[in-house]
């Protein structure tokens, strides 16, 4: 839905048959093998770099001083800009080649882990005055645990600011490409996609989830809901997308929230 113009590290995708994956499920969200080739698209492309980090920010706000978890990190451009703006980060992701990116971009002195979001974090409780979980959580099918350890490291007050796919926009994405039967709205369902990007193809897998589940899953768990953002796309898009933003000046694509640990 979104033009390639300008986009010279475009990521392409196709969705792909649930049956096709289950042949080798160990060959999805492989990001060491292309971990290159996804940071050149997400510095430089339309929904990452001029829609997604610029909202992460913006809900931030002033982070000076404020010690901040990068949950899912990835290459560290979220990481980058946040300690930009005077924040004390840390960082952890599954891919040891995004971290290796990462710390390229970071230095050797920044405070990067290999961690699993889905399993206990190797951070003391009451640690982050904030977490950011960028495109990370619909990773996973099971939000409680993650969700439970990151209020265990927030400090009381603290905030998770948070951002995942779209619920509406996946189940329009299967509805228009006539598959709206393997991602009923209603249910939380896997769903694979091949990404093309740099000449490489990967098969990246996400768990949609309504609306309803999420906001039961944070509460659940402890978060007080204060935010539910769906931004319009940073005002330096309108120049170097320009027919992209005038076809389309707001869009679904991500949802974001700021949560308060109670």
């Amino acid at each position: 839905m979104i033009s390639s113009e300008r986009q010279e590290h475009a990521i392409s995708t196709k969705l792909v048959s649930p049956s096709a994956v289950s042949v080798n499920p160990s060959k999805t969200n492989d990001y060491n093998s292309f971990a290159e080739a996804y940071t050149a698209a997400n510095e430089t492309n339309l929904v990452n770099a001029y829609y997604e980090r610029p909202a992460m920010l913006a809900l931030a706000g002033d982070v000076a001083g404020r010690r901040i978890l990068d949950a899912g990190c990835g290459s560290g451009a979220l990481f980058a800009a946040l300690r930009d703006r005077g924040a004390i980060v840390s960082g952890f992701d599954t891919s040891a080649g995004m971290l290796e990116l990462a710390r390229r971009r970071l230095g050797d002195g920044a405070d990067l882990q290999v961690a699993d979001l889905g399993s206990p974090l190797p951070y003391a409780d009451d640690t982050f005055d904030d977490v950011a979980a960028s495109l990370v959580l619909h990773y996973l099918e099971d939000w409680g645990p993650a969700l439970a350890e990151l209020r265990r490291i927030l400090k009381p007050g603290g905030r998770l600011i948070a951002s995942v796919d779209h619920p509406f926009a996946i189940n329009l994405i299967h509805r228009e490409a006539g598959r709206e039967a393997e991602c009923n709205y209603f249910d939380t369902t896997n769903w694979t996609v091949e990404w093309t990007v740099g000449g490489q193809t990967a098969l990246v897998s996400r768990w949609h989830r309504p609306l309803h589940a999420m906001i039961e899953a944070f509460i659940g768990a402890g978060f007080r809901i204060t935010v539910i953002s769906e931004p319009d796309p940073d005002p330096a898009a309108r120049e170097m997308f320009p027919e992209a933003i005038a076809a389309m000046p707001r869009f679904l694509c991500f949802l974001f929230f700021v949560l308060q640990a109670g």
